[in-house]
């Protein structure tokens, strides 16, 4: 668990379907304390933890549907609620319960002072989350980075084969990113599978958009 940004706490566990390490995120913001996509880390009880902190937990945050993961055992654990993005609510338990959003143009607000946009193109709930406090953008699976989880490697798309049709999902993402860079402020980027790009954030972002776009990691 590392503070990388006032109020934005960090931290990577390892995935047991993909194998392989993602990000889960704590903030700390607008006097609410909001969880976004939690799996639960290997070396701390996050539940303790998070009842140590001086905001309480209330909400979580989904990017996308697939970032359920450890969310259900929080709920119980913690009472707080679920969003997720509307288009995605089909393929979360039914028996839970779940407040959706959709994205308005300029992006729509959620607990902790968080605004999500729509992405799209990769998936109908895709979306990113806007930090305005810590001035940083958060990606679901739009982005990934390539080489050790953490160190640095390339940003760029998931793989073609977790694509429908690659070239307009790539063309999807491309105007969703120039659109976002257009629309909003911000220093940082938070991805779901990679670590944290701080400080140049944006200039990565922009120079994926000016290459037209690459895949960041092979399956």
């Amino acid at each position: 668990m590392e503070e990388v940004l006032p109020g934005l706490f960090h931290w990577s566990a390892m995935h047991p379907r993909i194998g392989s390490r993602v990000s889960s995120w704590w903030l700390e913001g607008e006097g609410e304390g909001v969880l976004i996509d939690p799996l639960l880390p290997e070396d701390l009880d996050l539940v303790a933890w998070l009842r140590g902190r001086p905001q309480t937990p209330v909400a979580i945050l989904l990017s996308n549907r697939h970032h359920l993961r450890d969310s259900e055992r929080l709920i119980g654990e913690l009472g707080c609620d679920l969003y997720c993005h509307a288009d995605g609510r089909h393929e979360l338990p039914p028996q839970l319960e779940v407040r959706t959003f959709r994205p308005a143009a300029g992006g729509s607000g959620l607990p902790g002072g968080v605004v999500v946009h729509q992405v799209g193109a990769l998936c109908p709930d895709e979306s990113a989350l806007h930090l305005p406090a810590q001035r940083a953008l958060l990606f679901a699976d739009a982005i990934g980075r390539g080489g050790e989880y953490g160190a640095g490697g390339p940003l760029g798309f998931v793989p073609d084969g977790l694509m429908d049709d690659p070239p307009a999902t790539k063309r999807g993402l491309l105007a969703a990113f120039a659109r976002l860079l257009e629309e909003i402020d911000f220093d940082h980027l938070l991805l779901a599978h990679g670590g944290p790009v701080l400080g140049d954030g944006r200039t990565q972002l922009e120079e994926l958009v000016r290459v037209g776009g690459r895949t960041a990691f092979e399956l």
